[in-house]
């Protein structure tokens, strides 16, 4: 269920805390010592009253819900994520959900070592910017920025870190899994061959305003 926005707190947008499951999580899988700071992050437009229970965590501006779904920036504050963590998802951007991921440097060691087992390795079909059309498929190598939507049926892929064998995969390497009908991603969001994804998952525009900021929506004026 999406989360109810609460309104601004000190110039931050915030949404009311609920338990929305598996949100922050480590290599050794979830974590509820950290979890708890994540609850109240997802966080867009404002719609009004203060949440009891919120945490600041996404703002910088308030746009209107009308210009959030017509696409309009927003920033995350990605400073509090640590090696194998991930924010998200986040209803942020075109009433998408994003997915930031900090990658381990064992996850971008090991990034490309199956790369013949996918369909597009070197990100040829445009899902992505051409600045992110490198190895990680991304501006920071340690940070993924995804649109959480499979490209089969748009259901949302979990993320599944573990640099290990998995029951879905023998041979897993960490990335993101589709239980609707078992499409998979590698942790740079590329897909498999003959899962029924037919295409890597989304990277939206992005660029990094400082070392703890990104603003999703925007390119920062580079192609």
């Amino acid at each position: 269920m999406p989360p109810r926005f609460a309104g601004v707190i000190g110039g931050f947008l915030v949404a009311e805390q609920h338990n929305y499951g598996e949100r922050l999580v480590s290599e050794d899988g979830l974590n509820p010592g950290r979890r708890n700071f994540l609850l109240g992050a997802t966080a867009v437009v404002g719609a009004g009253g203060v949440a009891g229970l919120a945490v600041p965590f996404v703002g910088s501006w308030n746009p209107s819900a009308k210009a959030l779904a017509a696409g309009a920036p927003i920033k995350i504050d990605v400073s509090r994520l640590k090696p194998g963590e991930i924010l998200g998802p986040i209803p942020a951007w075109r009433d998408k959900p994003i997915f930031v991921v900090k990658r381990s440097q064992e996850m971008l060691d090991r990034l490309n070592e199956k790369n013949d087992r996918l369909a597009d390795p070197d990100s040829e079909r445009p899902q992505q910017p051409e600045y992110a059309k490198n190895d990680t498929r991304s501006r920071k190598p340690d940070v993924a920025i995804l649109v959480g939507l499979c490209t089969h049926l748009s259901c949302s892929p979990k993320y599944r870190p573990a640099l290990e064998p998995q029951t879905f995969d023998p041979e897993w390497i960490g990335g993101f899994y589709c239980p609707c009908h078992g499409s998979k991603f590698d942790l740079a969001g590329r897909v498999y061959a003959g899962v029924p994804a037919p295409s890597n998952l989304e990277v939206p525009p992005h660029y990094f305003e400082n070392d703890d900021v990104v603003v999703i929506g925007e390119d920062g004026g580079l192609v």
